[in-house]
């Protein structure tokens, strides 16, 4: 097996397991509080990666202060994109919250040319444009299917988007595993401040499972997600992070009886469409930029 297909192979696996996570956060229908929830799977999770980093010997704390500066924002980014997302995945259909959580090659793309003033051909800007007019249809603000909720996502998304725009910022002593570490430990301290003055509630066996699921499936897609940055090309690999809409897609027909709209629908597949390119184009750029120049002959 070429590394390019293991790559491929672990980033739909990731996909799969975060939205199998989704799932059975979106299954509990808000009878605990979503901050207990994410009390409980981030002890797991962070427990997990404490043991994958002591075991590969890859937990590195002796890092600048400007990294630990850096993950404390990343961090605190995933904290609230994990708030946003999970808040309005419990009233929304989980294809619809997925298929916004796709333009996050635009929106990273859109940051990188704003912020750190990153080169962006006129291909790419045209992509975004392209794919935030697929984010309308799904949204559809100021008509009758438009959802509160989507504007949750749509913050989630903004979350997201300066988590990886400050985790590109980071130097390479900030080990995959250290970094993913750390922000885990951040939610669960995040969500256990949030907890603060809410009651939790006694832990049923049904709502044990749905938790313990979720944790499970978190816990392997951190792993699988940690795995993929050690593997393949980003070119060949990445696009296949849209493979978890198709998850989004069944699990959310099969077990809740949801499928979206054809606006939606054509929404979601004009932003797949444009986030694929923008992050071919990218990867192509990036390897243009690395080629060495030929030698003049003489």
């Amino acid at each position: 097996m070429s590394d390019n297909l293991r790559g491929a192979l672990l980033m739909c696996a990731a996909m799969a397991a975060l939205t199998c996570g989704d799932v059975a956060i979106k299954a509990t229908g808000g009878a605990m509080p979503l901050s207990q929830l994410l009390v409980i799977r981030g002890i797991f999770a962070s427990s997990a990666l404490l043991v994958m980093a002591r075991y590969l010997n890859a937990l590195r704390l002796d890092l600048p202060k400007s990294d630990w500066l850096l993950m404390a924002v990343r961090g605190l980014a995933e904290a609230l994109a994990a708030f946003f997302f999970l808040t309005a995945l419990l009233s929304m259909p989980i294809a619809n919250a997925t298929a916004l959580m796709q333009m996050l090659p635009l929106t990273v793309t859109l940051g990188g040319a704003v912020v750190f003033r990153e080169a962006v051909g006129w291909r790419r800007w045209t992509a975004i444009v392209i794919g935030f007019f697929g984010m309308l249809l799904i949204v559809r603000p100021g008509t009758e299917g438009f959802s509160g909720s989507s504007v949750y996502v749509l913050c989630a998304v903004a979350a997201v988007t300066v988590r990886d725009l400050v985790t590109r910022r980071m130097s390479s002593a900030a080990s995959s595993l250290t970094v993913t570490f750390v922000s885990s430990v951040i939610v669960t301290l995040f969500a256990g401040v949030w907890s603060v003055g809410q009651d939790w509630v006694a832990l049923t066996p049904r709502l044990t499972f749905l938790v313990m699921t979720a944790s499970i499936f978190i816990i392997f897609a951190y792993l699988a997600g940690v795995a993929v940055m050690r593997v393949g090309q980003v070119s060949f690999v990445a696009p296949f992070r849209y493979t978890g809409l198709i998850w989004a897609l069944i699990l959310g027909f099969v077990l809740f009886g949801e499928w979206p709209e054809p606006l939606t629908l054509i929404g979601a597949a004009i932003i797949v469409a444009t986030g694929v390119f923008s992050l071919l184009r990218e990867a192509r750029f990036r390897r243009k930029v690395r080629k060495p120049a030929l030698p003049r002959q003489p």
